[in-house]
């Protein structure tokens, strides 16, 4: 088994659709995967749980299977979006200086991916 962090910084929702389907599919060939939400994509917390959005169900899929790691906090605090990742129950993340580490995945073992 291959562990994997998949570290998204693009907000647009297409990339963003291809980082759900990738760690879906990680996990189904018996892969660890774990996304966090850094940079511009933490603007998309707030749309992901709207039932209209298109990526709603792939991000519930996720949700429900324990892929998303977590959401930058310095990010999503700048952003304006901190809230509603706490509302949502979203981990922050923030072991170097308010963001999350790359290095600390990669100390653990995980292939660093990012988007």
């Amino acid at each position: 088994m291959k562990k994997f962090a998949l570290f998204v910084f693009n907000g647009d929702p297409m990339c963003f659709i291809h980082v759900l389907l990738n760690a879906l599919d990680m996990k189904a060939k018996g892969h660890e995967a774990r996304i966090i939400l850094e940079g511009a994509s933490v603007k998309l917390i707030p749309e992901l749980v709207k039932p209209e959005n298109p990526l709603n169900g792939l991000w519930k899929k996720n949700s429900e299977a324990g892929l998303i790691e977590g959401v930058c906090k310095a990010c999503s605090g700048k952003l304006g979006t901190l809230e509603t990742a706490k509302e949502q129950g979203l981990k922050l993340l923030d072991d170097m200086s308010g963001h999350p580490s790359i290095a600390t995945y990669r100390d653990q073992g995980y292939e660093i991916i990012t988007f």
